[in-house]
């Protein structure tokens, strides 16, 4: 399905009244005017929902999820990091599905990253490794990419454990392939990630390609990364102190040379909390630890962008999705 015509049918899904904890619809705001439920004068909080905090499917415990994807039929797939891919309906964020992920010898992954593919395969970045393998809709390993030497954690290389491919995103035209780095290498500067792609051969593979660097804001780490349809990339950044909570900002980044240079769209503790409870000390109530991210469509100028908590399977975090309309 074309992009259009697949963001169109995922915004209408996830708008359905129910889908999440109602705030009044974003209106035309006039010129100059920031929007209703403005974050910043490119961002809007439309709602969020808790629905899916601490419940269970098919045994499995629908939590720390780390990233979201739309597939060709207008469905999301939510990926946890302990192994587990949920498929979720669009209308009501309910669970349809479950599929155990795991590497080649059965053991478990880390999983970070997500991309749902032309073909409706899954590609998913683990941080141990790190690693990028391709599964298919049962879960089942069908390949691997190449992952550069300079990527990997000790004592093979000079990642962090915890600190490599958080994020993966499919860029426009389905050809290149990007994975972010969460934190430095060993000897690089503190603000200093890697973002490294891979470019599509004539054959459906991934070969290796350029390698780009992006400079966090100090003490944040990127927790996500997702492709704009004009090639531009939505960055999450994100931090937590203790008895503080946390820091969530989002940024657009566009390629410059061998670089990705950044604007901040919005700093989430800004926007409204629409009475959002929190289960620890936050700067919003608002907030949490937001890994996930997905544009679920386009309208009157605005991304929709839909973003997920990791509850770390704790009782002092939340399971949250937050709807944002986003203005580049």
């Amino acid at each position: 399905m074309r992009l259009r015509t697949l963001l169109t049918t995922a915004t209408a899904a996830l708008a359905v009244a129910g889908c999440l904890t109602a705030a009044a619809p974003v209106s035309a705001a006039p010129a100059g005017a920031a929007p209703r439920h403005a974050c910043s004068p490119s961002v809007s909080l439309d709602r969020f929902s808790d629905a899916l905090d601490k419940t269970t499917h098919e045994g499995a415990f629908v939590g720390n999820l780390s990233a979201l994807a739309v597939d060709e039929a207008g469905s999301l797939a939510a990926l946890s990091d302990r192994s587990a891919l949920f498929r979720l309906d669009a209308r009501t964020l309910e669970p349809e599905g479950v599929v155990p992920l795991a590497d080649e010898s059965g053991g478990a992954l880390d999983a970070e990253g997500l991309v749902v593919d032309r073909d409706g395969t899954y590609l998913v970045s683990s941080e141990t490794g790190p690693s990028v393998r391709r599964h298919s809709r049962d879960g089942k390993v069908l390949d691997r990419l190449p992952v550069p030497d300079a990527l990997r954690t000790a004592p093979e290389g000079p990642a962090r454990a915890n600190g490599t491919f958080e994020g993966l995103t499919l860029l426009p035209g389905g050809r290149t392939l990007l994975a972010s780095m969460e934190h430095p290498l060993a000897g690089d500067p503190a603000d200093l990630v890697r973002f490294q792609t891979w470019q599509r051969t004539a054959h459906g593979r991934f070969r290796l390609g350029a390698q780009y660097t992006y400079r966090t804001d100090p003490g944040l780490g990127v927790s996500e990364v997702t492709a704009t349809p004009d090639g531009r990339l939505l960055v999450l950044e994100r931090g937590f102190a203790s008895g503080v909570g946390n820091t969530v900002r989002l940024h657009l980044a566009h390629r410059h040379r061998t670089t990705f240079d950044k604007t901040l769209l919005a700093d989430l503790a800004d926007c409204p909390s629409l009475g959002a409870p929190a289960k620890q000390p936050q700067p919003n109530p608002l907030l949490d630890n937001i890994e996930g991210m997905t544009v679920t469509g386009r309208a009157k100028g605005r991304l929709n962008v839909l973003l997920v908590s990791d509850d770390n399977q704790n009782d002092v975090q939340t399971t949250r999705f937050y709807a944002l309309r986003v203005r580049l």
